[in-house]
């Protein structure tokens, strides 16, 4: 039963996410802001975690309100999906190279969320959407999904190269922390017990 469904309306967004924690990657994505459905997939595919992501926003005034909000309720899914988190693996990790970009990502589902955050755009814009949004989502999804997260651009020249680089390395890192551990037998991957 590692599956969740969040439904968030505000005065700005109205938004529904099911995650499913042990899909094929499959994604049903829209959003409005046609980069921002690309990287969407993109994270699902590459986590193996199937995603349906519908959003409606006040795009008329710009991206910021749909990007951060649909990063609000998939950590909420997420979360939600993971549940106790037992017999997790926890940590992940990737490299991920797309031409000229190479990205580093490491996370722990740890409940304790924190985004550090070394990623660089060389453009203000990709598409419609802003660079500086590309941020703005991982901190909501960081934040909502208790997840700490570390991202750095190791190299890259291309905005588009380098988000994407991004997204499918968070997408490699979750893929590895969510998955079955069968060496742990159902435990809580913590000292504590408790995450």
């Amino acid at each position: 039963m590692r599956r969740a469904e969040i439904a968030r309306t505000t005065n700005e967004t109205e938004i529904r996410v099911a995650v499913d924690l042990d899909g094929t990657g499959a994604a049903t994505i829209t959003t409005g802001v046609g980069f921002f459905d690309h990287m969407l997939d993109q994270l699902a595919r590459h986590s193996l975690i199937d995603m349906e992501i519908a959003a409606k926003g006040d795009t008329h005034i710009d991206d910021h309100h749909t990007v951060e909000d649909t990063g609000i309720a998939l950590g909420q899914a997420l979360t939600r999906a993971l549940g106790d988190k037992a017999g997790i693996r926890r940590y992940g990790s990737a490299h991920l190279a797309m031409d000229d970009a190479l990205v580093r990502a490491a996370l722990d589902l740890s409940g304790r969320p924190y985004l550090v955050w070394n990623v660089p755009f060389p453009a203000a814009k990709i598409g419609s959407l802003d660079t500086e949004l590309v941020r703005e989502f991982f901190q909501s999804l960081t934040t909502h999904g208790g997840i700490t997260l570390h991202v750095d651009l190791l190299h890259g020249l291309n905005a588009h190269h380098i988000a994407e680089a991004a997204f499918k390395a968070v997408a490699q890192a979750l893929r590895a922390a969510v998955e079955p551990d069968p060496r742990r037998g159902g435990a809580i991957p913590s000292t504590k017990g408790t995450l």
